[in-house]
């Protein structure tokens, strides 16, 4: 009997998030803030540094600084100014959509004070005698452009006048001058540049009780708008040293958004599609989950007022293409049931209930590493690895509780009681119930595979590769971008076709020779790389002259030698750590042998992405170093799942008595968790290959090290990490006596295949 008012639920449970989702999504997705790559803007590293002898930098010092920066932003008009406190001595300072970028750099850390002298330089006023924010752009009576100030105290101001217009004629002058100081230089010296400059001297013939002062100076509307924002800003208590920098122009955010979210479009319209066509109704519940998990990535998102990025955007694709995976493991299970004669509603439960263990262990081992990545990255790769977390944990709600539901809604109607074909199992393999067949018994369209067999050449070619991958290594070395190595980056786009010797003449314009320079396919975008650290002066005169010969204001990125060691320093450190994080959970849920075999088998996946970019001599970014310890967190998903399906064939078989044993487990259990292993891997390569091909340029790289990543591993999940396990294995039972000689290992080759 179909029970409708299950499959009724389920519509009206549809209908109801459905309608919430439209109503809501346009909202969510106008709330959600965008990162400097998307909307444009400026971002800049300090280190502070004490601004007197005797001065400690401390939280207190940190706290004050920030505050004063903040008071400075308020000048530029950003409406959600980014202002992060980072280790010991350092605030990061992110600008999204602000559009005078060099301004902005001037107004960060130009220390500019006003001071009031007489003729003999005696301070009479400075700028603390200013109200905060009471300098303004007027005009004075001949409409000359001018400055208004407004004092604190009118009584001092009256004192200062009388002092002055009791002067003899020629020294009742008040001597206004503009105070300030700047690096010299933002990486190559320590010095600082002092200057002074001559505003203004008025004579003074009467006393003057007020709180208002006119500056009249030879100035332009600009100059004295800039002034009154410098005397706005107030002044700093430390100096900053300017450590790291890059600014976005606002069509490179623009065209980045645009094109991510069309390659996101077409990444998850094909896994759509593959799901209804391979596991039919379920992969349409599979597709009803994936929305809803997609949309509950973006509110916790909005939430969490957090601030999506380039790469945050590729964790989201990247997600849905990682969420199917626990559809699809649990649809496997679900179908092996259905073929041991189960009914429809048995193999439900049994599916859903075997597939949850590999799918808690795989998505526990994927958040370490995410954790690592945020913990030690910077800014966008924090973006990156929030965006991942927030994945993971969405994608397990959704796909473990909100496709059971679902699912389960229309499974106890009674609808599919005789359709195991909705399913994806055809008739004639399915056993008779009376047969007791077990799941891990069922023939596999994998059964002539023998990984074991063949795991010498697996090791083989993997050590080849390896060594040939280590001299290349040795030879060529890395092509590493700024983020490691410092210097200076300059993206320029151009309104007409570019070529090298374009950019190599207007380098040369401004005294600077290309290290390296680089066109993009349709000759419109092109990068340059310089050695040394260009200044904040040199940048803006780039900036304005660029965007008058190309069209478009080059983004400019400059990292400190210190910030580069830094983040080397940190991406090896993550690396260990994540490691180390994983061989003790896998050692814990699984056995010490898995742990060892499954963390060589990241290593390896690693190497082989390091390798392949000093090949292709692609470069080396922090991006690179997050698609590296995402493949870490999501190779190790194929080989937890392999190995949960290995250590349930080793409860089935209690006792491991020779190595032929331990082979027909690993064989079995590789063969039956084979499909799912491809399957996964299509539905990730689906999203990143749609990411290299109609994504941004500007994360291109990260795709193709996310692409590579991939592919090796899967092999390695397969070949290398199963057949490791079982070398050590076999020679753990060995040293324990269960093997008594080498002849009875070596039985195994002379049996037949499982």
């Amino acid at each position: 009997m179909v029970k409708r008012s299950r499959i009724v639920a389920f519509f009206l449970l549809v209908i109801l998030l459905g309608s919430t989702m439209g109503a809501t999504a346009k909202n969510i997705l106008h709330n959600i803030k965008l990162g400097l790559d998307l909307q444009g803007g400026f971002e800049v590293l300090y280190q502070v540094q004490p601004a007197k002898k005797g001065q400690k930098i401390d939280k207190d010092v940190l706290a004050s600084t920030a505050e004063a920066l903040d008071k400075r932003i308020n000048v530029l008009g950003v409406s959600e100014p980014s202002i992060q406190i980072e280790g010991k001595d350092r605030i990061r300072v992110q600008l999204a959509g602000v559009k005078d970028q060099n301004k902005a750099r001037e107004i960060l850390s130009t220390q500019a004070n006003l001071t009031f002298r007489d003729v003999n330089d005696k301070l009479m006023m400075d700028g603390s005698d200013l109200k905060q924010g009471g300098a303004k752009q007027t005009f004075d009576e001949q409409g000359k452009p001018s400055v208004s100030l407004t004092l604190k105290s009118a009584d001092k101001f009256a004192k200062v006048t009388k002092e002055i217009s009791s002067r003899p004629y020629g020294e009742n002058l008040l001597v206004i001058w503009l105070d300030f100081e700047e690096g010299k230089d933002s990486f190559k010296a320590e010095a600082v540049k002092k200057k002074s400059k001559y505003l203004s001297a008025p004579t003074v013939n009467q006393v003057f009780n007020q709180d208002t002062v006119s500056i009249v100076g030879n100035f332009t509307t600009k100059e004295a708008k800039s002034l009154a924002d410098l005397l706005n800003a107030g002044s700093l208590p430390v100096k900053l040293k300017e450590v790291y920098s890059s600014s976005v122009g606002a069509q490179f955010g623009e065209e980045a958004l645009n094109d991510t979210i069309f390659a996101g479009l077409i990444g998850v319209a094909i896994i759509y599609l593959f799901m209804l066509l391979y596991y039919r109704f379920p992969g349409f519940i599979a597709c009803v989950s994936l929305s809803i998990y997609i949309y509950l990535i973006l509110l916790i998102f909005d939430w969490m007022n957090g601030v999506l990025t380039l790469p945050g955007i590729a964790a989201v694709i990247l997600g849905v293409g990682m969420a199917v995976d626990a559809n699809i493991l649990t649809y496997e299970r679900i179908k092996e049931e259905l073929k041991v004669g189960k009914s429809i509603k048995s193999a439900f439960q049994a599916g859903e209930k075997n597939a949850f263990t590999s799918i808690l262990d795989s998505n526990l081992t994927t958040i370490l590493t995410a954790a690592v990545l945020f913990f030690y990255g910077n800014s966008s790769v924090k973006g990156f690895a929030t965006m991942l977390i927030i994945s993971i944990l969405m994608s397990f709600l959704t796909a473990v509780y909100g496709s059971r539901l679902f699912l389960g809604l229309w499974v106890h109607s009674g609808i599919f009681k005789k359709k195991p074909s909705w399913f994806g199992v055809k008739q004639a393999d399915i056993h008779d119930l009376k047969e007791n067949v077990h799941t891990l018994d069922l023939p596999t369209r994998f059964d002539k595979l023998d990984f074991v067999k063949h795991r010498k050449k697996f090791f083989t070619i993997s050590s080849v590769l390896l060594v040939a991958g280590l001299i290349v290594l040795i030879v060529m070395r890395l092509n590493l971008s700024i983020d490691f190595s410092s210097g200076t980056r300059i993206q320029v786009d151009s309104n007409k076709p570019l070529t090298t010797a374009t950019l190599d003449s207007a380098f040369a314009k401004h005294g600077l020779t290309a290290d390296d320079t680089v066109l993009s396919t349709d000759k419109m975008r092109g990068s340059a790389r310089f050695v040394g650290v260009i200044t904040k002066d040199e940048i803006a005169k780039i900036k304005s002259d660029f965007k008058a010969e190309f069209g478009y204001e080059p983004n400019v990125s400059t990292v400190s030698p210190m910030v580069g060691k830094e983040l080397a320093k940190n991406a090896v450190i993550a690396l260990l750590i994540a490691s180390i994080g994983i061989i003790i959970y896998v050692s814990f849920r699984f056995e010490l042998s898995m742990a060892i075999a499954a963390i060589a088998s990241l290593l390896h996946d690693a190497f082989f992405m390091v390798a392949f970019f000093s090949i292709t001599r692609l470069e080396v970014d922090l991006t690179f170093i997050a698609a590296v310890l995402t493949i870490v967190g999501y190779s190790i998903n194929d080989t937890i799942v392999t190995f949960d399906r290995i250590r349930e064939n080793m409860q089935k078989k209690k006792r491991l008595k020779t190595a032929a044993d331990i082979a027909e487990v690993l064989n079995v259990g590789t063969r039956q968790t084979l499909t799912r292993s491809i399957n996964t891997v299509f539905t990730v390569l689906v999203t990143v290959v749609a990411l290299i091909i109609f994504g941004s340029e500007s994360i291109r790289n990260f795709s193709i090290a996310l692409f590579v990543g991939l592919m090796v591993g899967v092999y390695s999940s397969i070949c290398i990490a199963g057949p490791l396990w079982y070398v050590m294995k076999t020679r753990e039972l060995k040293k324990k006596g269960v093997i008594k000689t080498v002849k009875e290992k070596k039985k195994y080759s002379d049996q037949p295949q499982v």
